[in-house]
């Protein structure tokens, strides 16, 4: 069965920017070349803070803090042979406390720091993330 995001082609999610060190977070599925900001859908009378907030809880298990909003990154690729879009509102994402190395909780995913100088090697999408490699505080806007 097509869950409700699936069925309506577009999905609305909140995506963080965790940085430590000159080191940006992601997230990837096992087996997966891509990777992307962690975070989540927004359900239905969530702000997407505290979707990203209980996003990062549900995969990562630590406490955290959505910050500052960036700005959005839209997006529209094929998956499953059909056209899909995403609206990603993305925020500054702080840990209560030390991350050191990220370990999932899900068994699906995986966690890890990419240095900014490496993001075109991580595969990361939407391709407009990858200008926090060359500009650490860049906001997203349409």
């Amino acid at each position: 069965m097509q869950s409700e995001y699936e069925l309506a082609g577009i999905e609305t999610i909140a995506r963080g920017v965790a940085l430590s060190d000159g080191r940006l977070l992601l997230c990837r599925a096992k087996g997966s070349a891509t990777s992307y900001l962690p975070g989540g859908h927004i359900e239905f009378g969530e702000t997407g803070r505290e979707a990203l907030v209980r996003e990062v809880r549900e995969e990562l298990g630590v406490a955290a803090k959505a910050g500052r909003f960036l700005g959005v990154v839209e997006n529209s690729f094929m998956q499953h042979g059909r056209p899909h879009a995403e609206i990603n509102l993305v925020y500054e994402l702080a840990f209560d406390e030390p991350l050191g190395e990220p370990r999932s909780v899900e068994d699906w995913i995986s966690f890890e720091w990419c240095e900014l100088s490496r993001l075109g090697e991580a595969g990361l999408l939407p391709e407009a993330f990858r200008r926090l490699g060359t500009d650490p505080g860049a906001r997203f806007e349409p």
